[in-house]
C-alpha cells in the first residue's frame, strides 16, 4: 500500500506537470493571437519568433535562470549563477517533505518565463529584426526575469517587506510589459502608423478568427497559470483553493469582456472585436496577482477595472505615438499594475506601500536593463528592419517565404526577392513614424 505522504507527493507532482502543460499551451495562444493581429506579410515571422522564444526560454532558464531565481537568495537580490540540475534524492530515500518533484517545479516555473518573452514579441511585431529579438529574449529569460522574480518568489528582499504577487501580475506580466514598452520606444512605430499631424492610421488585423482562437487558448491556459500557482492539490484545503482560483480567474476574464463590449457600444455605438478580446486578457492579468482571496463579486470588479485601464492605456499609447501591434502593453503592463494594487482589496496581509514599492522596483529594474540592452543592440548592429524590408514584409525580408501561399503556381520567394530588391533601390516616399522618415535602424 502506498504511503499517504508519497501519494501526496505524486499527486502534487502530477498537478504541477499538468498545469505547466496548460501554461505551455499558452505559447500557441500567443502565436495565434499575434499571427492574426499582424498583416499577412509578417505572419511567418511571428510563428518562428514564438516557437523560437519558447526554445530560448527553456535553455536559458536551465542554463542560468532557475538557480539565479531560487538558489540561495536568502532575502537578497539574486540567487546563484549555476545551471539547474534535478535533485530528488530525498524523495527517493523516503523524505517527501518537498511536496513535489524538483523536475515538475522546474518545468512549471520555466513556462512562466516563456510567457514574459511572448509579451515582447507581440508589441514589437512587423519591424523588429529576428536575431536581436532572440538575443533580447535570451537575456530577459536568463537574467532579467529571474533576478526580479527572485525578489519575491525566491524569498528575496521584496518578499521580506510583504510584497504579494500570487501568480505574476507584476513578476510575469508587468516584466514583459516593461520590456515591451522600452523596445517599442527604442524601435519606433511601423511605417505609416502615424501621420505628420499626429493622427493615427488603423492597421487592421489579418485574421480575426486566429486572434479569437489565440485568446481562447490563452484563457484556457490561464487556469494552469493561476491554479497551478497554488503548487499543491493533494489536500482538501488545496483542492478547495484551486477550485476557487479557477472560478475567480474565469469570472474576471468574463467581466473584462463585458466591460469592453458595453463601453464600445455606449461610447461609439459599435464594438471593437480585438479590444473585446483584449478585455478578456486584461481581466485575466488583473486577477493573477491574487486569484484566491477575492469573492466572486470582487473578482468581477477587478477584471472590469482591469479592462477599463487597458482601454485608457491603449489611447495613451496612441497619443504618445507608441506602436504596440497587439495591445500587449495595455493588457500586461497597465492591467498588471492594477492587479498588483488590487491585492490589497482582499488580502489582509498586503499593504499598499509594499505593493507600490514592488511595482516601482520591478519596473525600474526591468526598464533600465531593457533600455540599455535595446540601445546597445541598436547602436552595434541595429534592431529594426530596413524600411524596404518592412514594406515587403518580414516574411520575405527575413525568411524568404510567405505564410499564406495563395497561388501554388507562383514562386513567392523569387517574386518577394525581386520586390525587395526594387524597394531597396527606390527612394522612400510618404510619412512613417510621427511624420519623420527613419531610414537608419
Amino acid at each position: 500500500m502506498v504511503d499517504v505522504t508519497e501519494t501526496t507527493f505524486v499527486i502534487n507532482t502530477f498537478f504541477l506537470l499538468f498545469c505547466g502543460s496548460l501554461v505551455m499551451l499558452m505559447a500557441a495562444g500567443f502565436a495565434m493571437l499575434e499571427a492574426g493581429m499582424v498583416r499577412s506579410k509578417s505572419v511567418a515571422m511571428i510563428l518562428l519568433k514564438n516557437i523560437g522564444l519558447y526554445a530560448v526560454a527553456g535553455i536559458m532558464f536551465f542554463a542560468v535562470g532557475y538557480n539565479l531565481m531560487y538558489l540561495n537568495v536568502d532575502g537578497g537580490f539574486m540567487g546563484t549563477l549555476l545551471p539547474w540540475s534535478a535533485d530528488d534524492s530525498a524523495a527517493l530515500a523516503g523524505d517527501f517533505s518537498a511536496g513535489h518533484s524538483s523536475s515538475s517545479d522546474w518545468f512549471f516555473q520555466m513556462v512562466f518565463v516563456a510567457t514574459a518573452a511572448s509579451i515582447v514579441s507581440g508589441a514589437l511585431a512587423e519591424r523588429i529584426k529576428l536575431w536581436p529579438f532572440f538575443l533580447f529574449c535570451a537575456i530577459l529569460t536568463g537574467i532579467i526575469y529571474p533576478i526580479s522574480g527572485s525578489w519575491v518568489w525566491g524569498g528575496g528582499w521584496l518578499a521580506s517587506i510583504g510584497f504579494k504577487d500570487f501568480a505574476g501580475s507584476t513578476l510575469v506580466h508587468s516584466v514583459g510589459g516593461w520590456a515591451a514598452l522600452c523596445g517599442a520606444i527604442m524601435l519606433g512605430a511601423r511605417r505609416a502608423r502615424f501621420n505628420e499631424d499626429g493622427s493615427a492610421n488603423s492597421m487592421p488585423a489579418s485574421a480575426l478568427p486566429l486572434v479569437t482562437i489565440g485568446t481562447f487558448i490563452l484563457w484556457f491556459g490561464w487556469f494552469g497559470f493561476n491554479g497551478g500557482s497554488q503548487l499543491a492539490i493533494a489536500s482538501a484545503d488545496d483542492a478547495i483553493a484551486v477550485g476557487k482560483i479557477f472560478i475567480n480567474t474565469n469570472i474576471a476574464a468574463s467581466a473584462g469582456v463585458i466591460t469592453v463590449i458595453l463601453m464600445g457600444y455606449l461610447a461609439q455605438g459599435k464594438i471593437d472585436v480585438p479590444m473585446a478580446l483584449n478585455g478578456a486578457l486584461a481581466g485575466l492579468v488583473a486577477i493573477t496577482a491574487e486569484p484566491l482571496m477575492p469573492t466572486l463579486w470582487m473578482a468581477c470588479l477587478i477584471g472590469s477595472i482591469g479592462a477599463l485601464i487597458m482601454i485608457a492605456a491603449s489611447y495613451a499609447l496612441e497619443f504618445f505615438k507608441v506602436d504596440d501591434v497587439v495591445g500587449a502593453i495595455p493588457v500586461h503592463l497597465a492591467a498588471g499594475i492594477w492587479g498588483t494594487l488590487a491585492v490589497t482589496l482582499s488580502n489582509p496581509e498586503s499593504t499598499i506601500i509594499a505593493q507600490l514599492i514592488g511595482i516601482g522596483a520591478v519596473g525600474a529594474f526591468v526598464s533600465i536593463t531593457s533600455m540599455a540592452l535595446w540601445f546597445a543592440m541598436k547602436s552595434i548592429a541595429g534592431i529594426r528592419l530596413h524600411w524596404s524590408h518592412e514594406e515587403v514584409g518580414s516574411d520575405i525580408a527575413e525568411l524568404g517565404i510567405r505564410a499564406y501561399n495563395l497561388d501554388s503556381g507562383t514562386d513567392h520567394s523569387k517574386t518577394g526577392a525581386l520586390s525587395r530588391t526594387a524597394l531597396e533601390m527606390a527612394e522612400p516616399k510618404g510619412s512613417t513614424m510621427g511624420g519623420t522618415l527613419k531610414t537608419s535602424y
